[in-house]
């Protein structure tokens, strides 16, 4: 398959998440990285693309629209800014017909969002959003066995995400736009939360419909959330939570999802992201690992551990086959659905937190 010319905005040197994506990109060889606009600043910009060996531009309009009438111009985009600069470079390739994939969440505030839905939908372009761990192997394997039944009718849903990273003021350049909420938008329930959330949503194919909050600022003089404990309601039934904090101390990425139905339970933790546990109702619990995986997204064999640079690829390597016409691989790469639906639940966490925890229901 001939690689997707590829763009990114933002990402330039000393950014941690352009780099990821640069080498999630090339994993498989299906991208090819040939111009940016990787900084605000034109020097940095300049001599991040002369370090990477790519077309530069100082403004990611002006890339936009060189790129659409280049014969040899980018086919896709990745958007690896903060997430008040994710809706108007997303808007800007869209509307010039260039595939979007952006980091998450979709956006800062919900106009931010309603500006990339709008260019979306008018656009003949693809719009993917990055949640690398939906991608991870046996993260599928958990939705497949969902789906075709193996837990019978779901009774409850609990997500955990912990960090410890943000327990005192912030210190580094990562920290610092993260707690600043004209950037971010939201704290911990944007960054890490949106990802509990889709999570959930994978692998259960289902949307609570409604949610409380308690929802909290640890960290004296913060100005975004933390901590959030988040119960939640289904339409079928089922009830769920989610806990997510980057103020438990001592916890490094600890990502989980456990899922209980009326004939088993499934249990996935990122620090051990090759073993999903099934433990059906009546006899002993099952350890799967990826020799036992269906999806075959993975590059070593079983047993050599594969993780985030490579959940990440996975994203990419779909996306890519995607672009080139495979329709097939569409429903497991979040798109605009699912970022809209990140937005969604961080309206109604803060809409329930200023209510003191009262419901609030999940809007689309």
């Amino acid at each position: 398959m001939r690689p997707v010319r590829l763009g990114m905005v933002g990402g330039g040197s000393g950014a941690f998440i352009g780099a990821i994506h640069r080498i999630a990109a090339r994993m498989d060889g299906r991208f090819q990285l040939v111009a940016g606009a990787l900084s605000s600043d034109p020097e940095r910009a300049a001599a991040s693309a002369a370090g990477l060996g790519i077309r530069s531009y100082g403004d990611f309009a002006d890339m936009a629209r060189a790129e659409a009438a280049r014969e040899d111009g980018i086919e896709a985009v990745s958007i690896v800014t903060p997430n008040h600069l994710h809706a108007a470079p997303a808007a800007a390739f869209l509307r010039a017909g260039i595939h979007v994939i952006c980091d998450k969440p979709l956006a800062a505030t919900p106009e931010q969002a309603r500006e990339i839905a709008e260019a979306a939908q008018a656009s003949g372009a693809r719009f993917f959003l990055t949640h690398n761990y939906c991608a991870m192997p046996m993260v599928r394997e958990a939705r497949a066995l969902v789906a075709e039944g193996a837990l019978g009718d779901i009774r409850l849903v609990q997500a955990e995400y912990l960090q410890g990273w943000l327990a005192d003021q912030a210190d580094s350049k990562q920290a610092e736009w993260r707690t600043d909420p004209a950037r971010a938008g939201a704290g911990a329930i944007g960054d890490i939360g949106t990802h509990a959330w889709q999570l959930a949503q994978f692998v259960t194919g289902q949307t609570p419909v409604a949610l409380s909050v308690d929802l909290s600022s640890m960290v004296p003089g913060r100005t975004v959330d933390d901590d959030a404990r988040i119960a939640m309601r289904y339409a079928s039934g089922a009830k769920g939570g989610i806990w997510v904090s980057q103020v438990a101390v001592g916890q490094e990425n600890g990502l989980s999802l456990r899922i209980f139905g009326t004939q088993a339970a499934l249990e996935w933790r990122l620090p051990d992201p090759e073993r999903l546990i099934l433990s059906p109702k009546d006899g002993p619990a099952r350890i799967l690992t990826r020799a036992q995986d269906r999806s075959t997204s993975f590059r070593t064999p079983p047993g050599h551990p594969e993780g985030y640079l490579e959940g990440f690829a996975n994203i990419y390597s779909d996306i890519a086959a995607i672009i080139r016409g495979d329709s097939s691989l569409a429903d497991r790469v979040p798109g605009l659905e699912a970022g809209l639906s990140g937005m969604a639940f961080i309206a109604a966490t803060q809409a329930s937190a200023a209510r003191d925890g009262a419901w609030v229901e999940v809007g689309s």
